[in-house]
């Protein structure tokens, strides 16, 4: 079992940065592909990155691709999403998730934090 939290979330002006963290429990994080989500109000929810396990593999929606940067830190059990160029499409809810392989589904879900971009 995991417990995913985000956190970073808030109100920020177009063409701002924000930067979110999802703190993982368990000792078992290094082990699993991390992805972001979101879903803005009316919308279904959105890929917006995933990472793998060690880190060495990341890949974006079109959508995000060079504005946003996933990372992660196993020390800490903790995947990052820098967000640079915020556009106010960007609002809506971010959701990290774990998988437990590369080709699995995502299993664990946190509960979200909201961004919201002014324009």
């Amino acid at each position: 079992q995991v417990q995913l939290v985000e956190s970073g979330g808030g109100l920020v002006q177009a063409g701002g940065s924000l930067r979110l963290s999802c703190a993982a429990s368990g000792r078992t994080f290094s082990r699993y592909r991390m992805g972001w989500f979101r879903q803005a109000p009316g919308k279904e929810r959105e890929f917006v990155g995933s990472i793998s396990s060690g880190g060495a593999y990341i890949n974006y929606a079109d959508s995000v691709k060079g504005r946003f940067t996933i990372s992660r830190d196993n020390a800490k059990n903790t995947v990052y999403l820098q967000m640079n160029s915020l556009k106010s499409d960007d609002t809506a809810v971010y959701v990290c998730a774990a998988a437990d392989s590369s080709i699995s589904s995502y299993k664990y879900w946190g509960q979200g934090t909201q961004v919201t971009v002014s324009s």
